[in-house]
């Protein structure tokens, strides 16, 4: 894990029997880290992006998507790419007419200006609030399916995704982290042009430090 990652969720994967090493100012830094030590230390390295995750994470899509099979709209955020490519496997399986928008911060948009040129574009990650969309260097076999399949691509600044949290939790009870708050948050930045639409977000996780989310809480008025 990159330095400054949270707290709580490195204890979690502490109490789990992982040996946590942390490297780096941020996910790609670890990353590469990672695959070095794999090298130097004979291990089987497991990609980030695996086939095998995709399949995993497409089960919450086909759940939403055979619950509401009319959804017009799905948001989803876009941290290396598993949940969006899943969310784009679901609904091909199932033969949905779903548009499906990705979701990046406006802090790290290395996403947003691979899919506008249609290449991997590297651009630095400064989100404070969504660490699980602050990728660096996006993964060329994800962005191939993202341009395939993805509508187009939102994007969000903290404040925006800090409002998100705390609106969800005072509407819904649900505690969002910052990258599972941003899908939402892009529906409200963009609810003028969905007006009669269905649409869905995908709420990814619920990994926030206890003293961030008191933070945003206590700065933000939901309304």
């Amino acid at each position: 894990m990159p330095h400054g990652n949270g707290v709580e969720k490195n204890a979690a994967m502490r109490s789990f029997g992982a040996t946590l090493i942390e490297h780096g100012h941020d996910f790609q830094a670890a990353l590469e880290h990672a695959q070095s030590l794999a090298r130097d230390r004979r291990l089987h390295m497991v990609a980030s992006f695996h086939p095998l995750l995709v399949a995993g994470v497409a089960s919450a899509g086909l759940e939403l998507l055979r619950a509401v099979p009319d959804v017009q709209t799905l948001y989803v955020p876009i941290g290396l790419g598993s949940g969006i490519c899943a969310a784009a496997a679901a609904r091909n399986a199932l033969g949905s007419r779903a548009e499906i928008v990705g979701v990046v911060s406006t802090h790290a948009r290395a996403y947003a200006v691979s899919f506008a040129e249609r290449r991997p574009v590297s651009l630095e990650a400064a989100t404070r609030i969504a660490d699980g969309v602050a990728v660096r260097t996006p993964d060329a076999e994800a962005l191939d399916i993202i341009l395939k399949y993805v509508d187009r691509i939102v994007e969000v600044s903290d404040d925006e995704v800090a409002q998100a949290i705390s609106i969800l939790f005072q509407c819904t009870h649900n505690c969002a982290e910052g990258a599972g708050a941003a899908s939402f948050a892009a529906i409200r930045k963009e609810r003028a042009r969905l007006a009669g639409r269905k649409v869905a977000a995908v709420l990814s996780g619920g990994n926030i430090d206890r003293d961030v989310f008191a933070s945003v809480l206590g700065r933000h008025e939901s309304r």
